[in-house]
């Protein structure tokens, strides 16, 4: 996997590195990466295909929508791979299991992007049209992944961990999402993460107003 740079992601990404609402803050980031193996790919991508073999042979679900009958498509497998190898040029202090990873991704349509990016995204995208101008923010992003990736030509995932096991997650986080928009021909992945955190929290405000709260309440105590 290599990171690509694209001047139409950098021109969204300047944007989205923080727009401040006073208490919250709204961040996103976007990166591209060529799906080529390097050395250290080869070498991972070998791990994660033993890995899904070892748990396809021990495995007895017959289900359709267990992960056992989706894993058995060798494209399948090949996209979780290159998803995962994503996830790891990411975070790579992070170490992703292939088949847990498998229960957090979930196939999504533009349509369904959308509706999550317009909702959650509403105020950033007027903020973006005051400093811009011109198109809007939904806009001027899938012009850039179109560029990057050709969304037509995309398959698109969502991916959502449990709390406790996401290395995406920032502290003081009110809310966020992980999308990977893939192309097969392009062999070709952009990765958009975006959320919102409260400043109060991030701060540690809120652990200093709790710390002296818990002071008041022993104050009075004989200890």
């Amino acid at each position: 996997m290599k990171f690509l740079e694209y001047t139409p992601l950098e021109r969204l990404n300047d944007f989205l590195s923080r727009v401040n609402f006073g208490e919250r803050t709204i961040k996103g980031c976007l990166e591209a990466y060529s799906c080529k193996h390097t050395g250290t790919d080869k070498k991972l991508s070998l791990s994660l295909e033993h890995e899904i073999l070892d748990y396809l042979g021990k495995s007895s679900d017959t289900d359709s929508s267990s992960p056992a009958e989706y894993l058995l498509s060798r494209s399948s497998r090949k996209t979780l791979i290159y998803l995962v190898l994503t996830l790891y040029h990411l975070y790579p202090d992070y170490d992703f299991s292939l088949v847990k990873a498998h229960q957090f991704f979930t196939e999504e349509s533009w349509d369904g992007f959308k509706q999550i990016f317009e909702t959650y995204m509403l105020e950033a995208s007027k903020e973006w049209i005051e400093a811009n101008g011109g198109n809007s923010l939904l806009e001027a992003l899938f012009k850039a992944l179109d560029e990057v990736v050709r969304l037509s030509e995309c398959d698109i995932y969502s991916y959502n961990p449990d709390c406790d096991v996401d290395p995406f997650l920032e502290k003081g986080s009110i809310w966020s999402f992980n999308f990977f928009f893939y192309n097969r021909k392009l062999k070709r992945v952009v990765s958009f993460r975006f959320c919102c955190i409260s400043n109060l929290m991030a701060d540690g405000f809120l652990d200093d107003m709790c710390y002296e709260d818990d002071g008041e309440i022993f104050d009075g105590m004989d200890m």
